[in-house]
């Protein structure tokens, strides 16, 4: 599952009303974040990887 950040338009590993796969919390801010089928766009450890 993939989730993306709205604001910035990145796409992570994870789902909303988690933790993203890099360690962001989706709950906070959590009108920023909808799920997606988006290819993975995170480059950071835990995402990409």
């Amino acid at each position: 599952m993939a989730v993306k950040h709205t604001p910035t338009g990145i796409v992570h590993n994870g789902k909303k009303g988690g933790i993203t796969g890099c360690g962001f919390d989706t709950k906070k801010e959590s009108t920023h974040w909808v799920d997606s089928h988006n290819k993975i766009t995170c480059d950071k450890n835990g995402c990409k990887n």
